[in-house]
């Protein structure tokens, strides 16, 4: 389902296109898809509690990313995982294997389109639905991790408070409010579960090697350590890493270099791969 197209003032060649996607619980996934005259397609993933475009940590990234891709003439798709944004469904605190669901929904609908997609990008949490999208289906050639977590155990009491574990197991959830007190998210004891259960080391090397891996992280990234980008570089099978020296999870300040790294990776590829080599099984 798709809305009427309209052109986008910033490029002649591009024209903006509301999306609705639905996924395998038959919840309406809301995406923006930047079209150019290309059928070569980049799939972007936003990180937690962020959207397609919002006010919170990531929107200026993937927006960034859409600007670069589209000026290169491929065409680019931004949307919301479900229970965020515009997107159907409740919002949870795990769900990597739903939003790795998600995604396939997504590349399904796209390769039915006959678009040829080329690269899966995620910033954050979005980084490691495109990972662990890549350690399930061998059908996607580029993959582009920017500040995932490795070691999903850590980071939660930043989020929770100290002794997480024991008030969940009493109260059978947690929730999360903001600095005036008001609620922002509840957490529930299944949510919390699903994300200490996903297991990224072996999804990491579940990785085809076919498939080229690229893992930018920030040396001063506050929220995620520059050693969680060190162990995805130990573990996927063709990979490279960048850690950029003055960013922060944010890249504030760094957006130009970063969208560098990530089009330097992907340009290479535009003409030599082949759209039968790697695709989604439909």
């Amino acid at each position: 389902m798709s809305m009427p197209p309209q052109k986008s003032p910033q490029s002649p060649v591009t024209c903006e296109q509301r999306v609705i996607i639905s996924n395998e619980h038959g919840e309406k996934l809301v995406g923006l898809l930047h079209q150019t005259s290309s059928k070569k397609l980049v799939i972007l993933c936003h990180g937690f509690r962020a959207t397609k475009a919002s006010p919170f940590q990531d929107d200026s990234i993937l927006i960034d990313l859409v600007d670069a891709f589209t000026k290169e003439g491929i065409s680019a798709f931004r949307f919301d995982f479900s229970g965020n944004g515009e997107s159907e469904g409740e919002f949870q605190y795990g769900s990597y294997r739903k939003e790795a669901a998600d995604l396939r929904s997504v590349v399904l609908y796209f390769s039915k389109q006959k678009y040829d997609i080329i690269a899966l990008v995620g910033h954050s949490k979005g980084g490691n639905a495109v990972l662990l999208y890549a350690s399930r289906y061998n059908d996607v050639p580029i993959i582009v991790n920017i500040s995932g977590r490795f070691a999903l155990e850590r980071g939660i009491d930043g989020r929770l408070g100290k002794n997480f574990m024991q008030r969940i197991n009493k109260d059978g959830y947690i929730d999360v409010k903001n600095k005036k007190g008001e609620l922002e998210y509840r957490v529930s004891k299944a949510s919390l579960e699903d994300r200490l259960s996903t297991d990224t080391l072996l999804s990491s090397r579940a990785i085809s090697k076919d498939c080229r891996v690229l893992t930018i992280h920030g040396a001063r990234d506050e929220i995620v350590p520059a050693e969680d980008a060190r162990q995805f570089a130990a573990h996927i099978p063709n990979h490279e890493l960048r850690i950029m020296a003055e960013a922060n999870h944010r890249y504030t300040g760094h957006e130009a270099e970063l969208t560098s790294l990530v089009l330097d990776f992907v340009r290479p590829h535009l003409h030599l791969h082949s759209a039968s080599r790697l695709r989604p099984k439909l």
